[in-house]
């Protein structure tokens, strides 16, 4: 079984104030964020402390001052650096969530941020605010008028309609056909070799073209799938050892393992969440 650092302690849970936002309260003393990326747009605030985070396009440090954001699917990896803590809260916002804060603003799509870290102290403050509210997530009015004010702000203060720099197409074609194939087999034992054929590519070309086009290794990229997968046979309710199994892991320990790395929460708390978000939306409809 994984080690259990017990100086370090995390919360994850559902909001039912705007329909696709998770969010996480997390309190580290020696956790390492293994390289990893998230489906969903992530706004992070340091409350003590601070980390260095590394993303796709630029290594940063993380303060109370700084506002970290991470667009969908963007690469990033985080570890203590100097400081002896790291306590922060985040909010995970899904596509539809991205979609009705969007209308919101009144724009037609989400925007893209073009830093990962912004100075701005006001509305670290409003955030952190936001996320301590003893009514945060429990869909009240002033709840739901708070939450989506304060994610406009964000999205009009920092956002811009930038998009990422794509692969050349030879080399497109080349990585949708390993990614087709990792997408097909992910729950299978495969080969770097015959994955890296399939691209008509070497083992060091295919690394690199991965690390250019997504920002991730092809193992990382894996795991991603295999952590996807996971957490959607964990809101159907499958046991620990029946996920791992399912979605490619060696065993329960290893799915344990790279959940962890990965989004700073165990998949008990991860599945903890998801009941009480079912439970509560079945006990108390929405306004």
């Amino acid at each position: 079984m994984p080690r259990v650092d017990r100086r370090n302690r995390s919360r994850y849970w559902s909001s039912l104030g705007l329909s696709g936002l998770s969010m996480l309260e997390a309190d580290f003393a020696t956790h390492e964020y293994a390289p990893h990326r998230h489906d969903e747009f992530v706004i992070a605030v340091t409350e003590v402390g601070g980390a260095i985070i590394k993303t796709g396009r630029e290594t940063i440090e993380v303060r109370p001052d700084v506002l970290f954001v991470s667009n969908p699917a963007e690469p990033q990896s985080a570890w203590m650096g100097r400081s002896e803590r790291w306590r922060y809260r985040s909010f995970y916002l899904s596509d539809a969530a991205l979609a009705e804060v969007a209308r919101h603003v009144g724009i037609d799509g989400a925007p893209r941020f073009p830093r990962s870290a912004v100075r701005d102290a006001e509305l670290c403050q409003a955030l952190l605010d936001l996320h301590r509210s003893p009514a945060a997530g429990q869909d009240s009015f002033e709840d739901v008028q708070m939450l989506i004010s304060t994610l406009v702000r964000v999205f009009i203060r920092h956002g811009h309609y930038d998009h990422r720099i794509q692969a050349e197409l030879p080399e497109r074609h080349s990585l949708d056909r390993v990614v087709e194939c990792m997408r097909e087999g992910f729950r299978d034992r495969l080969e770097l070799v015959d994955l890296a054929g399939e691209a008509g590519m070497t083992v060091f070309q295919l690394i690199e073209l991965f690390r250019r086009a997504t920002g991730l290794t092809p193992h990382a990229f894996l795991i991603q799938l295999r952590l996807s997968a996971a957490r959607q046979e964990l809101r159907h309710g499958a046991s620990l050892a029946e996920v791992a199994i399912a979605s490619g892991f060696y065993d329960q320990s290893a799915l344990t393992k790279h959940f962890k790395r990965a989004y700073g929460i165990t998949p008990g708390q991860y599945v903890n969440a998801v009941r009480s978000d079912r439970i509560t939306s079945a006990g108390s409809p929405r306004r």
